[in-house]
């Protein structure tokens, strides 16, 4: 994987744990996440966002159960803690500072 390759697939994985993060109960399915992901220019497979999903439990920074057919992920405090900056997930893109 090239360098690019690795970032855009990093900065993926920060923007999924960032929209988990926004919902009132920290979860989203899969499809739901594809869509916030094209919205942010990563235009990619249903199965591409599944296996990030998988990355990132992995990784601890989300739980990830199926319903049926459909992931749908939760995040984790670790996730939580990554996207409010108090510790890095190694394989997820560092947050910015805010404003």
């Amino acid at each position: 994987m090239s360098d690019f390759d690795t970032y855009l697939t990093e900065d993926a994985r920060l923007v999924i744990l960032r929209e988990l993060h926004q919902q009132t109960d920290g979860r989203l399915n899969e499809a739901l996440l594809t869509k916030t992901l094209d919205a942010f220019g990563h235009n990619r497979s249903r199965e591409w966002v599944r296996t990030q999903l998988r990355k990132l439990a992995e990784l601890g920074a989300v739980k990830v159960t199926e319903v049926s057919t459909i992931m749908v992920a939760a995040i984790t405090r670790s996730g939580i803690d990554h996207v409010e900056r108090r510790s890095i997930i190694e394989g997820v893109a560092r947050p910015s500072p805010e404003a």
